[in-house]
């Protein structure tokens, strides 16, 4: 692997680790409910977002690019009516971050440029772009979890 496709690799890895932490360390501050809760009309619960990272990653790195089988239902992300345990969804959340790190360990210099295409992302047409918009869409949905995570206890 050349060295700018190690450098590649590891920013990424460590990006999505990070991100993970952080999710992690935020819901810290959340009891059950207030995970699964939605402080206002509109928009969505803690729980539900990270849901939507977990289907989000599973669908475009880990079927489109790692081929796990994985059938995304993004409906259901948002609209889960008997959501499983807090501690389920994080540790779900663990398992997905390490398959994107697998996934980012098997990229090779040649691969970068790979063709992409998933329904969702056709601007993103080679994987460093898929994983570059994964990254960025993880980092979105964490802002709104802090701003959450802020109305609840405040």
């Amino acid at each position: 692997m050349s060295e700018l496709s190690n450098i590649i690799t590891n920013g990424f890895i460590l990006t999505y680790r990070d991100y993970g932490k952080r999710v992690r360390t935020l819901s810290e501050k959340l009891s059950e409910q207030e995970f699964w809760t939605k402080p206002f009309s509109y928009g969505n619960s803690f729980g539900h977002l990270a849901l939507h990272i977990i289907g989000n990653l599973n669908y475009y790195i880990g079927a489109q690019i790692a081929r796990t089988g994985y059938v995304r239902d993004r409906d259901r992300e948002f609209n889960e009516g008997d959501p499983p345990p807090k501690e389920e969804v994080l540790r779900q959340l663990d398992e997905v971050v390490e398959l994107v790190v697998k996934t980012l360990e098997a990229q090779t210099t040649d691969s970068w440029g790979a063709e992409y295409s998933a329904i969702g992302m056709e601007s993103a047409n080679d994987r460093f772009r898929a994983f570059l918009r994964c990254a960025a869409h993880f980092q979105h949905h964490i802002g709104q979890m802090i701003y959450l995570t802020n109305e609840h206890t405040k």
